[in-house]
């Protein structure tokens, strides 16, 4: 009998591992920290902009060092991951992510804080796919992988908005440091449980030579894919340096894949991406990320510069998109997710989120905030908790175990790339309404500061019917390309070509290794 083949037959009678759900929580803690870190710096960045001397030219590198270091190197993490382990990978993400941060917090110049923030992207690349192909490989029963994604998925798609209120609070009471210091204790209590509680499945490593030329297209191509959206925002679209990224990342991504077609361990097998449903999930999760962080940002102006708000109620007033999405993925997500197929929640999820973005369309200077503002954002909140639990559940959909953490690395990566396309894209949009709006009042004005706040939330109304567009185009993808059925039935509707094998095939692999 082929090895393989009494793995499997004995996956249906082994014990599930009995720490697992203590490990979904120093997952979900490390998940936090990390989700948290990516919008917690903006409320920050005024303020140690001031004390260092960052020059506003500078200023975008504090969070333009993060992005690159992360997104480059998602898929090196993964497979990383898939190399030396989960487990280990993801106890030392923690630990540097720690020390980076630690350093973030000391900074005295420039220097330290791009520094540090490139740090805390390195290890933040190693520690989010690790975090995502644990859960993959430690949850095989259906209705506890759903449960265990909906956890996952209120946590990716909620902790951006409480790092708004706790970088409002750090911000406001104790000063801009603690923004970085506060992600110290988060991962030191995440690497001691998981250290002590983290049992990975034996036999699920891909100890495959590193695919080196995969390593250094991949990295360079998806820098120069980020650098070239985040240069797009300041510079423009027709800037030639920013021409030349994305030249150069198009050059070196079909690279990439030609080399991955040919080479023998590969760094991303390239049937991870064919698979339908997992294909439809990246696309899909990433034009929805696209969507989210432009109206974090127009949100953030808009209830700062128009409505007055301080930081720590300006954090406050995301609180209904908090509550949709622990909603959405906890109460809808999970209870439905093996009841129906995937695509039945996604589509619909998206479509929600796109009805609450197209609320928050009907900006102006006097809008209501309990009227317009809080119903759009808890609309958004519940279609996108809803559509999150599954996509993170499918990201991993039928995949073999050795490439577990490459699959969650895309996951990471589309939503990486789509932050940086979505603020780019949209903050253009936003800012050519703006200057039309100016161009087409400015004679009948009588009060130019007024025109000015008028402009911008006239922009803002541009971009975000933009952002409606692109959760109905989000939506129309999940629904054409996602065809599996539920989990636990093994019914794909042809879906499954690429791996052979149900939703609740995933991961027969009994031993656990002590």
């Amino acid at each position: 009998m082929p090895k393989t083949a009494g793995l499997s037959r004995a996956a249906d009678t082994a014990l599930p591992d009995p720490s697992r759900w203590k490990a979904l929580a120093f997952i979900a803690l490390a998940q936090l920290m990390v989700v948290l870190d990516a919008t917690i710096v903006n409320i920050a960045l005024p303020s140690a902009q001031t004390d260092l001397g960052i020059s506003d030219g500078n200023k975008q590198w504090v969070i333009t060092a993060y992005a690159l270091a992360f997104g480059g190197l998602l898929l090196f993490g993964g497979r990383i991951a898939d190399l030396w382990g989960r487990k280990r990978t993801f106890v030392v993400g923690l630990i540097g992510f720690a020390l980076a941060s630690a350093l973030g917090g000391a900074a005295q110049n420039e220097a330290m804080m791009f520094g540090s923030r490139a740090l805390q992207g390195v290890f933040g690349a190693l520690l989010a796919p690790a975090a995502l192909s644990l859960l993959a490989v430690m949850f095989t029963d259906a209705k506890e992988r759903a449960k265990a994604f909906g956890i996952y998925g209120a946590i990716a798609g909620g902790g951006g908005a409480v790092g708004l209120i706790l970088g409002g609070f750090l911000t406001e009471y104790l000063n801009w440091r603690w923004t970085f210091f506060v992600n110290i204790p988060f991962a030191i209590v995440a690497a001691a449980g998981a250290y002590f509680v983290i049992r990975e499945p034996s036999g699920a490593r891909n100890r495959a030579p590193l695919d080196i030329p995969g390593v250094v297209l991949s990295t360079l191509g998806l820098v120069a894919l980020v650098y070239g959206f985040t240069r797009a925002e300041s510079a423009g679209w027709s800037d030639a340096l920013t021409v030349s990224m994305f030249i150069a990342a198009a050059a070196l991504l079909l690279a990439f894949v030609v080399t991955e077609a040919r080479v023998k361990s590969p760094l991303l097998p390239l049937r991870v991406l064919t698979e339908r449903n997992r294909g439809g999930v990246y696309l899909s999760l990433g034009l929805a990320i696209i969507a989210m962080f432009g109206l974090f940002l127009f949100l953030t102006y808009y209830l700062q510069v128009v409505k007055g708000y301080s930081p720590v109620k300006t954090g406050f007033a995301f609180m209904p998109m908090i509550v949709g999405m622990i909603t959405g993925s906890t109460q809808i997500g999970t209870r439905l997710m093996t009841r129906v197929p995937p695509r039945l929640l996604m589509g619909p999820g998206f479509l929600v989120a796109a009805v609450g973005m197209l609320l928050l369309t009907q900006l102006d200077l006097n809008t209501s905030y309990a009227a317009v503002i809080l119903p759009g954002m808890l609309l958004l909140g519940l279609g996108m908790g809803t559509a999150f639990m599954p996509a993170m559940s499918l990201a991993t959909h039928g995949i073999e175990p050795r490439d577990a953490g490459v699959a969650s690395a895309m996951v990471n990566t589309s939503q990486q790339v789509g932050g940086a396309i979505g603020t780019a894209l949209l903050n253009t949009i936003a800012a050519s309404a703006t200057t039309a709006y100016v161009a087409d009042h400015a004679a009948r004005a009588t009060d130019p500061q007024l025109l000015e706040l008028q402009a911008m939330v006239s922009g803002f109304a541009a971009a975000i019917w933009w952002a409606v567009g692109i959760l109905v185009a989000a939506a129309a993808i999940a629904m054409t390309l996602i065809n599996t059925g539920r989990p636990g039935t093994g019914a794909s509707g042809g879906a499954d070509s690429a791996s052979g094998a149900g939703a609740e095939e995933e991961f027969k692999i009994p031993v656990v290794a002590h």
